[in-house]
This record gives structure tokens, C-alpha cells and sequence, in this order.
């Protein structure tokens, strides 16, 4: 059954969805439970919309039986964790690839699918504010490069000189920069930047706030309280990055 119209800003988190399918199950039964969610507030009354959501419940509740023995489905909590660990995960994989200067397809879907995957943590509450900061550098990350290579530049690695392209303000740029969970974040993946020659640099946010990398510290833990959502959820630990988002080794 194709998307409505109306129900367009949840069609890339049905497509991770579908890509997940078999590679982790969990993940897209959240992404697909976040598209209900999302979908139901944008249109639940037109025949087509109501039709479609209905069938994406129908869905939703025979996944939710296949793994009824899967801890990230039946408890809310683990699902959490098994959700914000792969997005992080998955940013770590984009990010590195970034500061290494290996700009391909590959890891600018990463740094978006990062993002998308910020937006489904949502299902099990609001969004920290770290969350949110992490969801729009990724975005960001993802436009900027992805215009870079299409107008035949090459994009600076990392935030250094960051301004965003997209929805967010010069004042929320700065609070990413800011940002402790940004800092442990570069001190757990040991991340440098060093810019070379011949680098474009996107315009210059501001330089009273630069990256900081003194936090030498473990990311912060992961939450062990649990929110209430229309659905509860699966059983698995989080599973370790798979092999087709692992960096390349350099020949």
C-alpha cells in the first residue's frame, strides 16, 4: 500500500524500517511504531491516511508476536537502550569516517539514519536535550557533506567551523559545541581533527565556543527508568555494530 500524501515526513523512517527488517528485527519494529505514532498526529481521519495506519497497527502487533519473548520488545527500558546504543553506534561509525576524510554514500546515510533513530527514542519519552543536539548535528553532518560531493567540493571533517543549513539556529550550533555528551562522545571514540590543505570550510559559526576534549570519561549511562507508550516492547541485549557499517580498514 503506498504512503498518503499527508503522511510523507514519516517515509524515511518506514524505509529504515523495511531495510531492518531482517538485520535487527527491533529496530524496525520501533521505527514502524514511531510512524504509527507520528502518523496518527498528522492525519488519522482521511479514509486513505486512517486505512494505511491501520494496516501499519495490524503490523506492529504481529511483530510485536513474533518477539514476545525478546526483552528490547517486552520491556521498555531495554528497547531504550537497544535503540540509543545503535544510533550511537551508528553516528560513531559516520563520525569516524568524517574525521578520517573518507566522505562516501555509505556514511551519510549513517549520519542520517543517526538521526532518524533519535527521532524514534522519542516512543519512549521526551527527547534529552543532548539527543536533540546529537539529532541535529547528524542532520547537518548528512546535508553538508551530501551537498559538498554534489557541487564537487571537499567537506571539512568534524564540527570545526559548523553553521546549519537546515532548521536549527546559530545559538543551538553552539550548544551542540558546548555540549558535555558531545565531548564524551569525541573522548570515547579518541577522535582528532586536524584539517589539510585544500579543505573547504563551511562558514564559521562562531570561535568563542571550540570543541573541547578534556572529559576524559565513559559515555553517560544509559536511562533505567521506564515511560509509558501504547506499545511495550522486545528481549535482546544490543547488538555490537554490524559488518556492513564497521569502517573500512586502509589498505
Amino acid at each position: 500500500m503506498s504512503l498518503p500524501p499527508q503522511l510523507k515526513p514519516i517515509q524515511h523512517h518506514l524505509r529504515t524500517a523495511q531495510e531492518h527488517e531482517t538485520r535487527d528485527p527491533v529496530v524496525a519494529y520501533y521505527c514502524r511504531l514511531y510512524a504509527m505514532q507520528a502518523g496518527m498526529k498528522l492525519d488519522s481521519k482521511s479514509p486513505e491516511c486512517r486505512k494505511f495506519l491501520v494496516k501499519l497497527m495490524d503490523q506492529l502487533e504481529s511483530m510485536k508476536k513474533e518477539m514476545s519473548d525478546n526483552e528490547s520488545i517486552t520491556q521498555e527500558v531495554v528497547g531504550n537502550a537497544h535503540i540509543e546504543n545503535y544510533a550511537i553506534k551508528m553516528f560513531l561509525y559516520a563520525d569516524n569516517e568524517d574525521r578520517s576524510g573518507h566522505f562516501h554514500k555509505n556514511m551519510i546515510k549513517s549520519f542520517y539514519t543517526a538521526s532518524l533513530l533519535m527521532d524514534v527514542l522519542s516512543v519512549f519519552g521526551e527527547l534529552s536535550e543532548e539527543n536533540i543536539q546529537h539529532r541535529k548535528y547528524a542532520r547537518w553532518k548528512a546535508t553538508y557533506i551530501h551537498n559538498c560531493l554534489k557541487n564537487g567540493e571537499t567537506p571539512e571533517s568534524g564540527p570545526i567551523g559548523m553553521e546549519l543549513d537546515m532548521e536549527a539556529d546559530v545559538e543551538g550550533a553552539e550548544g551542540l559545541l558546548r555540549s558535555r555528551s558531545w565531548r564524551l562522545l569525541q573522548s570515547w571514540a579518541g577522535l582528532v581533527h586536524s584539517p589539510g590543505p585544500g579543505v573547504r570550510t563551511p562558514p564559521r559559526e562562531s570561535a568563542s565556543h571550540p570543541v573541547q576534549n578534556q572529559d576524559h570519561q565513559v559515555l553517560r549511562p544509559l536511562p533505567t527508568s521506564t515511560t509509558s507508550t501504547s506499545h511495550q516492547g522486545l528481549t535482546r541485549r544490543p547488538t555490537p555494530l554490524p559488518s556492513w557499517l564497521r569502517p573500512q580498514q586502509n589498505q
